[in-house]
């Protein structure tokens, strides 16, 4: 089985391409959402959060206190650090558990807005980003989040250029609007021997 995972700038179109790779029944294992599921239901994650900023980080209901964590995080960058160093490794260990469900799948693929910077790279054994234009990403974000377009730099400038992670990808699929996106990603599937 091959895992691969799939990134991008904001904007980029991550979720369409993996989007599409569901609908040819390939399994996406989604990384936001997952962190998301695991910081309320991994007892690891919601003790060492808990050991980190308090018991007051979950609510008597035992949600996570989103707005709590936030603005933790938003004060200083290393405790963002702090909190990825906790969440990571649990979400890492997670894929590779949802990974082993699929063992008798040829391809399995992990999508992962910062995949680079949270080394779970390691993880996977090809990396394909999704690229476009960036005004159409920041279009696309700020549609996409009701966020004004200097937000939207400022979350661009916090991460990896494109040419930082297109020169780091084992495969680039271009989502500018005009190239088409299946043919780009038959043709992966085929250098994968996938199809």
């Amino acid at each position: 089985m091959i895992k691969l995972g799939i990134t991008g700038g904001i904007g980029s179109g991550k979720s369409v391409v993996s989007h599409i790779l569901q609908l040819m029944d390939i399994p996406v294992y989604q990384t936001d959402n997952e962190a998301k599921r695991l910081m309320v239901q991994d007892p690891v994650i919601r003790q060492q959060l808990c050991a980190l900023m308090g018991d007051e980080i979950y609510f008597p209901n035992h949600s996570l206190n989103r707005a709590l964590l936030a603005n933790y995080i938003f004060e200083c960058p290393e405790r963002l650090a702090q909190v990825n160093a906790i969440v990571h490794p649990r979400v890492k260990i997670d894929f590779l558990q949802w990974a082993e469900h699929y063992k008798t799948l040829p391809l399995v693929c992990m999508e992962c807005a910062i995949l680079y910077e949270s080394k779970f790279e390691s993880t996977v054994d090809s990396v394909l980003v999704v690229t476009a234009p960036l005004k159409l990403r920041i279009q696309r974000a700020m549609q996409r989040d009701s966020a004004q377009e200097e937000q939207i730099r400022k979350r661009i400038k916090h991460q990896l250029s494109e040419e930082q992670l297109t020169d780091k990808a084992d495969f680039v699929v271009k989502n500018d609007n005009e190239t088409p996106l299946l043919p780009q990603i038959t043709r992966i599937l085929h250098l994968l021997h996938i199809l």
